[in-house]
């Protein structure tokens, strides 16, 4: 739980004979994540017909989907272990082929008619505005000698058009009356056509197109496309059950066919990335140690031949290549998506995903305690969590119930529910619910140092994590001097506490700073000392590490550099530090918002008051809450994680056939 899963590098030779047997055992099972050992392969057996075989079998994947699709039904994974060997893709070509005939015959017959019943429903859109009109247009359009236009024109453009047409002949008709669009029929010379259509787009005539095939009136022509369109709807109707035919005859051909070219597909890309040699293949991967009795009983069981080598990963030491697999179970995962995001652990690197489940809804919590709005917080993150809604983020379901319970635990230490406080209480809602703790719209200057201190406290617990993790690495130089070191720790604790007996009789009392000041020891002898090592860090990694040369840019520029990079990194303690005051700021903040929605909402209790309540708390809910979300996340990754947390690993990925692991 406190560290990624424990890793084992395996390295197969595989005879070629169990070559198909080996790979199922590998891709089956969702454990084995391969690395690219191509380049352990022999360089005079030529170039491997493995990667224009995986091609083929991805395209007969596609081809087989393409179908299905047009079928309307989805590929149907079955276990990893329902399957024999690769399978023949000439056997498969020949069978897909057939059904393909059979399926676009239908499936593009049926395209091209519903391609046409568009256009007939197009043209009986371009008739209704003229459907009444006694006027045989085609004859019109097809004469030789008169141009003609028919469309809608914008009313007000009417008298622009007749200008523009005023010096050429022509016979302006308007066909059908209306205020805003009426419809006009413009004749002239086809010798003036050009002149015409200038005229109509200046005007912002919008032409409508008539059906050259069809003749007579629009009434007559109107009756012949609706005749087509029954006809039409008719023949597609018979397609769709045509299709919906073969969909039932063919469904579990195709899904088997699906399946064994997928795990086919699956398997090549695989063996592509074997390395090998004349008679035998080097496979190279990665396995959790808890899986690697099985993986190598269940290889033995299929090949007695193929030699293993384990080699478990060492968590001390740098380890790039180790892939990562977090150790969480499931009620941490909202945390650990939360981590992931920031950066992946590297394998010796502890994972602080239970730290986050710990700290993110305390500070959550702290920021936006309300007895009510944290129950409607939880309940929500739990519709969203069962999937009962918002399906695309019920990842995040279990964060806003942790969050909202946090919230719900701090109303009551602040006394307060769905932002009544104090006398509100017993006057609106007839009960009492004074803070167990404090209120924070009363009591400022109290929560603010409180923050500070919880601030403090993980801070101090970033520096012992990151010199942990600096001892697991083996970074010794870093762990000394190096950034977010021991003297690090030691400059920042030497500062809180020279600054403890200074700030004990006043109003910023820290508590955190008080106490370390209390202990006996030289704090300005400590801060002198480790901030030297700070000036002089560099020069002492370089030392250290025996890079050369031990001052870069020369010893000027580093003696203007280094005191730079001491002042620095007190700001930066000092900035970090204060980081936590907008924990108690926010549930001020919180406190004074609620205040506000009673000062609109006025005294008394009439249904406007109650409607208001219930506004002003839907808004503190949606953004606030997502604000204080906004902020916690950003004190986790700047001022807390980024103390120790290096991360940098590769995610395990697992060849796997089916999308869950199988046991």
């Amino acid at each position: 739980m406190f560290f990624p899963k424990e890793m084992t590098e395996v390295d197969l030779i595989v005879p070629s004979k169990d070559l198909f047997a080996v790979t199922k055992i590998l891709s089956g099972y969702g454990v084995f994540h391969q690395v690219d050992s191509t380049y352990l392969g022999l360089e005079d057996l030529g170039p491997s017909t493995w990667v224009e075989t995986a091609a083929d079998y991805a395209s007969m994947e596609r081809r087989i989907q393409v179908i299905m699709q047009i079928l309307n039904f989805q590929e149907q994974q079955k276990a990893s272990s329902e399957f024999d060997t690769v399978v023949d893709l000439n056997v498969v070509t020949s069978v897909v082929e057939k059904l393909e005939e059979d399926v676009n015959s239908a499936y593009n017959e049926l395209q091209t008619e519903k391609k046409g019943l568009e256009l007939l429903e197009s043209q009986l859109r371009q008739l209704e505005p003229i459907a009444e009109i006694e006027v045989d247009v085609s004859a019109l359009q097809k004469s030789s000698f008169l141009y003609s236009v028919l469309g809608i024109i914008p009313a007000a453009n009417i008298k622009r058009l007749k200008t523009s047409l005023a010096r050429v002949p022509h016979v302006f008709l308007t066909l059908r009356e209306d205020s805003k669009e009426p419809v006009v029929w413009i004749m002239g010379p086809r010798s003036n056509s050009d002149i015409i259509d200038r005229a109509i787009k200046s005007a912002y005539l919008n032409p409508l197109s008539m059906p050259e095939e069809f003749r007579g009136t629009p009434e007559q022509i109107t009756r012949i496309i609706h005749k087509e369109i029954k006809s039409s709807k008719h023949k597609i109707s018979e397609l769709e059950s045509k299709l919906t035919k073969l969909a039932g005859t063919h469904k579990k051909e195709l899904q088997k066919l699906w399946w064994e070219v997928h795990v086919s597909r699956l398997m090549v890309d695989a063996i592509v990335r074997f390395g090998q040699l004349r008679h035998t293949y080097v496979v190279v991967g990665w396995v959790p140690t808890s899986d690697l009795d099985l993986f190598k009983q269940r290889l033995k069981q299929a090949s007695k031949e193929t030699l293993i080598e384990a080699i478990p990963a060492e968590r001390t030491g740098q380890h790039e290549n180790v892939p990562i697999e977090m150790a969480n179970n499931k009620w941490l995962k909202p945390f650990e998506l939360l981590l992931t995001t920031f950066g992946r652990p590297s394998y010796g690197e502890i994972d602080p995903t239970i730290l986050l489940a710990l700290t993110f809804p305390l500070l959550f919590g702290m920021m936006f305690g309300d007895v009510g709005q944290g129950l409607v917080l939880l309940t929500f993150g739990l519709l969203i969590h069962t999937g009962k809604i918002l399906k695309a983020m019920s990842s995040l379901g279990l964060l806003i119930v942790y969050c909202g319970a946090s919230a719900t635990i701090f109303g009551f230490l602040y006394g307060s529910i769905f932002s009544f406080e104090g006398h509100l209480i017993e006057k609106f809602l007839g009960f009492k619910l004074d803070p167990i703790w404090i209120s924070p719209v009363h009591d400022i200057l109290p929560i603010l140092i409180f923050t500070i201190d919880i601030g403090v406290i993980l801070i101090i617990l970033g520096f012992l994590l990151g010199v942990f993790n600096y001892i697991r690495a083996r970074k010794w130089a870093h762990m000394i001097i190096g950034h977010n070191s021991l003297n690090s720790l030691v400059l920042y604790v030497s500062l809180l506490g020279l600054a403890g007996p200074a700030l004990a009789e006043s109003p910023l009392a820290l508590k955190s700073a008080i106490a370390i000041g209390s202990i006996s020891l030289p704090y300005a002898t400590m801060a002198l000392i480790s901030g030297l090592f700070v000036i002089f860090s560099g020069v002492m990694i370089n030392l250290i590490g025996r890079q050369r040369p031990l001052i870069e840019g020369g010893l000027s520029t580093y003696m203007i550099q280094a005191p730079m990079e001491l002042f620095e990194t007190v700001i930066s303690f000092l900035s970090n530090t204060l980081s936590y005051v907008r924990v108690g700021a926010f549930a001020v903040a919180h406190g004074g918002l609620s205040l506000a929605i009673f000062s609109i909402a006025g005294p008394e209790s009439n249904l406007g008051f109650w409607i208001t309540i219930v506004i002003g708390n839907l808004f503190i809910i949606g953004f606030e809450g997502m604000i204080v979300g906004i902020q916690t996340m950003r004190l986790h990754y700047y001022e807390f994680l980024g103390k120790f947390f290096h991360g940098g690993g590769k995610q395990f990925e697992p060849l796997r056939l089916v999308s869950s692991k199988e046991g």
